[in-house]
């Protein structure tokens, strides 16, 4: 890797600057040998002999590269690849909407917005080709649970995760199921911090399901589309009435 020189003299931008280029180092060095997650990296001490830096401010970058899940730090074991998750994406999209009035109803509603345009779309691409037996069959067992679960009232946030990821598997997207588990995180943060009420009309939700499932049986790309509009629909209602609920 190349060294890398302190300057220039101001110690605020000295130390900015040089703890981004040792990020950029760090960085390049995983793609360039092609390291997977898990893998081990350079040490402390070769990092700072191969970059001409301070021990200090190798520390300070792999922390700030930790946060983004570029890297692992195992205290006592080494620095490793991460897995680049979408974890800071989540972090960083709850602490914003939660940083917003709790009266504010448009804060959750764009998070909602940028997912119901997202799943939309993705729900286009799936109903363009009729889908395998096993996933439809397998979605369908989803909503019979979900529906089982609200006649006990019990909740089944988990199981309409399942239901979302499930119906996108055909696609063999593995950003997918990432990108639509960091919106639902995100949802999920919000409503417990804002102490929102469960699903106050399951059986709705349920029927919203499976109107998706029905119309992907009938290879109906446009009753597909209709039916997760609608499901949005009742997403956003009961984010609304929630966010009016607070004083």
């Amino acid at each position: 890797m190349r060294r890398m020189s302190e300057e220039p003299r101001n110690p605020a931008i000295r130390h900015r600057r040089v703890s981004q280029q040792v990020q950029r180092a760090v960085t390049q060095l995983i793609l360039d040998r092609g390291l997977r997650p898990g893998a081990l990296l350079p040490t402390e001490a070769e990092l700072m002999e191969s970059l001409g830096v301070s021990r200090n401010s190798v520390r300070e970058s792999l922390k700030a590269l930790q946060a983004l899940d570029i890297v692992e730090i195992r205290h006592g074991y080494g620095t490793y690849v991460g897995q680049a998750s979408l974890t800071p994406l989540a972090d960083g999209l709850t602490f914003r909407t939660l940083l917003r009035p709790a009266s504010d109803a448009h804060a959750l509603a764009e998070i909602l917005q940028v997912r119901e345009i997202l799943e939309e779309g993705l729900i286009r691409r799936v109903a363009a080709a009729p889908l395998p037996p096993e996933i439809l069959d397998r979605l369908d067992d989803i909503v019979r649970k979900m529906a089982a679960a609200g006649q006990a009232d019990e909740p089944f946030a988990d199981l309409d995760r399942d239901f979302h990821e499930t119906l996108y598997r055909s696609l063999g997207n593995e950003l997918i199921p990432q990108l639509l588990g960091a919106f639902w995180n995100v949802f999920d943060r919000v409503a417990g911090a804002r102490s929102w009420s469960s699903d106050p009309d399951p059986d709705v939700t349920v029927s919203r399901h499976r109107d998706i499932v029905t119309a992907l049986r009938a290879q109906d790309a446009a009753g597909a589309q209709r039916a997760m509009a609608h499901h949005f629909r009742g997403i956003e209602a009961r984010a609304e009435q929630e966010t009016r609920g607070v004083e």
